[in-house]
């Protein structure tokens, strides 16, 4: 009784720090999350995306092709709430309390009860998941399929039907984030060799479940292939046109002749050094513990991803978890280790959002140790906790302050805040106007006033003045109806205006020549973000 109580507290907190002001915090918005929500409505009023593919297995958008799972999650939610901010970013907030929830489920079937409730408590108050549950992330519904599969997986082991639940969840997975199309496989095959003498006495369970989640990964291979859905990978990969000119140069400065040039200089030689020192920059200090990345959407300057309070208990857990050598602590252990590995293969590197995974295994980590030093600490055991539990909790109220306040005030601009003031100028006033003219200066404002407005999917979908096309990687947007999407410098040679017309310009701070400046928009820092001007 005593556990569910302490449970329920610590689910209360954990969502309260996901839901209390959800909308407005993160600032705004971001492209990535206005697309999730506008190609969900557009699913649920045509069952199209707005590139017009019927309920498709990948989503093209700006031609970063995102996996489906997280749309169609938001499905339901915009029909209940509208197109608006709550719709889009409550699945990721309900996602990361559940998280909490199933964390002590899953550390409650491999280890004590007290340590389980460590666990999600320590799940509960990190910046880390609090950062990216308040965020629409295809990442946080991978983070919550995976650990769900392992969970479905270890009842498996006990129950055999449950392999069964565990293959489907592992098999969404794989088209939840693309992240999740390395850590998967890899982690599969850790908990079937670990398992491999219980496996066995379930042949026909087991094969049953193989055979399903190898379908899925069936299902999204061909799409994965695609030449088309490969320009994420170029956006991201650490061997991008960069890298090969940097081997070229290389290649022509050496004083090696040439088959041994090209030995030495390759993609292959390049690639692993990399690879190595990227993987390793998610275990330095400035990341975990102090900074976060330099991606200030994922992580706060000046506080780490996990509380410094945290690092002896995780340093003495993996001690703990390497002498005890316990199955569900090498399943903890290979865990954490493959989470990183998809950063370590990207530019970037260490990210906070590509390496998400991690955050479970460091809360089981740091759980064990903490329980395991109460247990020795007999005599002081209630002290010990309560010391722990005060340290953490100054430690969360020290970050609320400062992601709630200054970070919240500082870096709007990171979160392409203004584009929604924009839009409602554009809803009092676009009806005077002949053209509207915005620049592109921020990121993509089509999506953001598609999302906006909203626009009609099915208006825009058949709108004969759509302009959009493929370029370097990239789908890019025009124009629609009487809205035109402009580069800054191309403002003032391309915003035109007929004497008989009236004609809007949306566009960075000063960047105009001409018209009647009618009212700027700023960033929650005062520094201006965009001036609106009348042609």
């Amino acid at each position: 009784m005593r556990a569910k109580l302490l449970l329920i507290m610590i689910v209360i907190l954990a969502a309260v720090l996901r839901f209390w002001q959800l909308p407005q915090l993160p600032p705004s918005l971001n492209w990535d999350e206005v697309s999730i929500g506008y190609n969900a409505a557009s699913i649920l009023r045509t069952g199209r995306d707005e590139w017009g593919e019927f309920m498709p297995l990948t989503f093209r958008i700006y031609g970063d092709y995102k996996l489906p799972a997280y749309i169609y999650l938001t499905v339901p939610f915009v029909a209940l709430f509208g197109l608006n901010e709550w719709a889009v970013r409550l699945p990721s907030a309900i996602l990361g309390v559940a998280l909490v929830w199933l964390i002590f489920s899953l550390v409650k079937q491999w280890s004590e009860e007290k340590t389980a409730l460590w666990a999600a408590f320590v799940a509960a108050v990190l910046p880390w998941p609090i950062i990216l549950s308040r965020i629409a992330l295809e990442a946080q519904l991978s983070l919550f399929l995976t650990t769900l599969g392992v969970y479905f997986f270890v009842r498996g082991v006990k129950s055999k039907y449950f392999l069964v639940f565990s293959a489907i969840t592992f098999g969404l997975t794989i088209f939840s984030y693309n992240s999740s199309r390395i850590i998967i496989p890899l982690l599969v095959l850790s908990l079937g060799l670990i398992h491999y003498p219980q496996l066995a006495k379930y042949k026909k369970i087991t094969v049953m479940s193989l055979v399903i989640f190898l379908t899925f990964f069936a299902l999204a291979l061909p799409k994965a292939l695609l030449q088309d859905s490969s320009a994420r990978y170029k956006w991201t990969t650490i061997l991008d046109q960069g890298a090969i000119n940097q081997i070229n140069e290389l290649r022509g400065s050496s004083a090696l002749p040439p088959p041994a040039v090209t030995l030495v200089y390759n993609k292959v030689t390049y690639f692993i050094p990399q690879v190595i020192q990227n993987y390793f920059s998610h275990f330095h200090p400035n990341f975990l513990f102090l900074n976060g990345g330099s991606n200030f959407q994922f992580s706060i300057p000046g506080i780490g991803l996990v509380y410094p309070l945290l690092l002896p208990f995780l340093i003495y857990g993996v001690f703990l978890f390497l002498k005890e050598r316990k199955k569900w602590q090498w399943i903890t252990l290979m865990w954490l280790f493959f989470s990183f590995i998809p950063a370590a293969v990207t530019r970037d590197a260490p990210h906070a959002l590509r390496s998400l995974t991690a955050t479970v295994p460091l809360a089981f980590i740091s759980a064990y140790a903490v329980a395991g030093l109460a247990n020795q600490a007999s005599r002081f055991k209630i002290g010990l906790n309560l010391i722990i539990i005060a340290g953490l909790l100054i430690s969360l109220v020290l970050f609320w302050q400062n992601y709630s306040g200054s970070y919240r005030k500082n870096y709007s601009w990171a979160w392409q805040y203004g584009y929604k003031e924009a839009v409602e100028f554009i809803k009092k006033e676009g009806s005077n106007y002949h053209k509207i003219y915005l620049t592109k200066a921020y990121g993509e404002p089509h999506e953001f006033l598609l999302f906006y407005l909203p626009y009609d999917p099915a208006k825009y979908l058949s709108d004969p003045n759509l302009i959009r096309y493929f370029r370097s990687d990239w789908y890019w947007v025009d124009r629609f109806s009487k809205y035109y999407f402009l580069n800054d410098w191309e403002v003032k040679q391309k915003a035109n205006c007929k004497e008989t017309e009236r004609c809007l310009l949306i566009t960075s701070p000063t960047n105009f020549d001409q018209g009647k400046l009618l009212q700027q928009i700023k960033f929650l820092n005062g520094d201006p973000a965009f001036d609106i001007v009348e042609l």
